[in-house]
């Protein structure tokens, strides 16, 4: 699942988008509120993290200009202000929940899985699943057919990007920014380390292979041999 973050506090956001990363999601991190406004209209994401007191926008007005334009993507408050009519104010312009700084991460990222669950609304959209591979994106587990399969962070956030991408050809470069949040190196090997450890899992010990190579442009997840 796919999270913004909207932070200008240099340390909160890197922690943020770190202990996310870590604990399998894809975070994008926008260090202003018009940065962070942008990306809210311009990209898909399953939640947002929004603080409150930004240096150009205040989150208020983020939050509300989302939700005028139809937006309905769930919405944490973050904030060191901890007045009751602040956070009604927040909550009456469409916010879903807030928490107070400083935060613990563990109280965070429960409050992260359950905007998530309440958002999606059914089951089928917490769970993506090609042939016999089953993710549950709020568990973070993977299994097939019926049996549970062990990954790390990183490779649940790889398996996810490329399954929620099915069909679709996903080049280095792509899965480099998305995953692991770095410009790509063709001197480097990760990417394609880390495919073959996926693949070992995933594949290795079924008929159906899931994972593709297309020579030459990159990876993808059908469940047609396209090499």
């Amino acid at each position: 699942m796919k999270i913004l973050i909207v932070e200008d506090e240099t340390k909160i956001a890197d922690y943020l988008k770190q202990g996310l990363t870590e604990a399998g999601f894809v975070a994008d991190l926008a260090r202003t509120g018009l940065d962070g406004h942008h990306l809210a209209l311009t990209e898909t994401y399953d939640l947002i993290i929004l603080d409150v007191m930004l240096p150009d926008v205040n989150g208020w007005r983020i939050l509300q200009s989302l939700r005028e334009a139809g937006h309905r993507t769930p919405v944490l408050f973050l904030t060191a202000r901890d007045s009751v009519d602040d956070r009604v104010k927040g909550l009456e312009l469409g916010a879903d929940d807030y928490l107070l700084k400083p935060f613990a991460f563990a109280e965070l990222l429960a409050r992260v899985r359950t905007l998530l669950r309440r958002g999606s609304g059914t089951a089928s959209e917490t769970t993506l699943r090609i042939a016999d591979l089953e993710l549950d994106l709020l568990r973070r587990r993977v299994s097939r057919g019926g049996h549970r399969i062990a990954l790390t962070a990183k490779e649940f956030a790889l398996l996810e990007l490329l399954v929620r991408r099915r069909g679709e050809v996903l080049p280095r470069s792509l899965i480099a920014s998305q995953v692991w949040d770095m410009n790509f190196d063709s001197d480097t090997n990760v990417i394609d380390v880390a495919i073959r450890r996926l693949r070992a899992k995933i594949d290795d010990a079924y008929p159906t292979k899931l994972i593709q190579t297309v020579r030459g442009m990159g990876y993808m997840v059908d469940t047609a041999d396209t090499e």
